[in-house]
C-alpha cells in the first residue's frame, strides 16, 4: 500500500494514510488513458459545424452555356463545387461525435490516472479544507502553502460551496467531487489535491 503524508491547510504535516492498492497501485495502462481522454474530448464536441451544397447555395438556377458547341467543358451550374462562390463537396454536417467506451475501460484508466499521480509525487492529500466563508484569497493563501504552484484539481468528499466559489476564479485550479472525477481533469493538472474524506469515498465507490 503507498503511503503518503496528510497535510492541514496551512502546510504543515499532521500524519500519513495508507491508499488502496486496488486503486492508487495499479499497472498505469497509459492506452486505456488515452482511448478515454479522447472520448472525453469528442464528447465534448458541440458538432454545429455547417458547409452549404450545391443546393443550398443561392444562385445558379440556369445552365451557364449550352451543352455542346462552345469549346468549354460542359457546365450545369455557376453554383457547382468547382465554382467560386460554389457549394462545398463533402464538407461538415452538423452531427454528434458522442460514443461510448466499455466501462471496465474507464474504470481502469481512472485508477491508472490516479496511480500516476502517486508515482510522480503530485498527489496532495489534505486533513480537511474548510472556509467560514467565500474567499479566493484564502484559497490562494491554501496553495502557497502547499507549494502548489502549478495548475491543480481539488477533490472533495462532498459539496462545499464557501471552498468550491473560493477556488472558481483562480487560473488553473478545478473543484471536483468524487462521483465527478475524470480522466481528463486528473491527467491536465499537474498537482491533485484531496480531502482524507474525499480519499475514503474514492476507495469506496471506485474499488
Amino acid at each position: 500500500m503507498p503511503k503518503v503524508d496528510v497535510y492541514d491547510i496551512n502546510g504543515k504535516v499532521v500524519g500519513d494514510i495508507e491508499l488502496s492498492d486496488n486503486i492508487f497501485a495499479v499497472d498505469v495502462n497509459e492506452t486505456a488513458i488515452h482511448q478515454v481522454v479522447v472520448n472525453q474530448l469528442a464528447n465534448k464536441r458541440q458538432g454545429t459545424q455547417s458547409t452549404k451544397t450545391v443546393s443550398e447555395v443561392r444562385g445558379g438556377g440556369i445552365k451557364p452555356w449550352r451543352q455542346k458547341g462552345t469549346g468549354r467543358a460542359r457546365q450545369g451550374s455557376i453554383r457547382s463545387a468547382q465554382w467560386v462562390k460554389g457549394g462545398i463537396a463533402l464538407g461538415p454536417k452538423p452531427r454528434s461525435y458522442n460514443y461510448t467506451l466499455p466501462k471496465k475501460l474507464k474504470r481502469l484508466a481512472l485508477k491508472s490516472a490516479l496511480t500516476s499521480k502517486v508515482n510522480e509525487n503530485e498527489i496532495l492529500v489534505l486533513d480537511s479544507l474548510n472556509f467560514d466563508k467565500i474567499k479566493t484569497k484564502q484559497m490562494v493563501d491554501v496553495l502557497k502553502n502547499l507549494n502548489v504552484n502549478e495548475t491543480a484539481v481539488i477533490v472533495l468528499a462532498d459539496k462545499n460551496e464557501n471552498v468550491q466559489l473560493s477556488a472558481r476564479n483562480i487560473p488553473g485550479v478545478k473543484t471536483l467531487l468524487v462521483n465527478t472525477i475524470n480522466v481528463y481533469d486528473i491527467v491536465r493538472h499537474e498537482k491533485f489535491i484531496i480531502t482524507r474524506d474525499a480519499v475514503s469515498k474514492v476507495e469506496e465507490v471506485y474499488a
